[in-house]
């Protein structure tokens, strides 16, 4: 069962959401469900959109914040 996890700002608007696999793998989405990048726990690495590694190891709220308008 996949678990969400809903990122608010400061005034409690849902920036973003984080669905987390089973296996540890995690897809983020925008707050209207654009899918922003991945982290695959088996190569501990983040992806954006586009496939480009961003990160070594979890960096999968970042994704949030790089893509917010804010």
């Amino acid at each position: 069962m996949d678990q969400e996890i809903k990122i608010k700002d400061f005034y409690g608007r849902i920036k973003g959401t984080i669905i987390v696999k089973p296996n540890g793998d995690k897809l983020v989405k925008d707050f209207y469900g654009r899918i922003l990048g991945d982290y695959k726990a088996g190569m501990d690495v983040t992806r954006d959109f586009y496939g480009r590694i961003i990160a070594k190891g979890d960096a999968a709220a970042s994704l949030i914040d790089l893509n917010s308008n804010n």
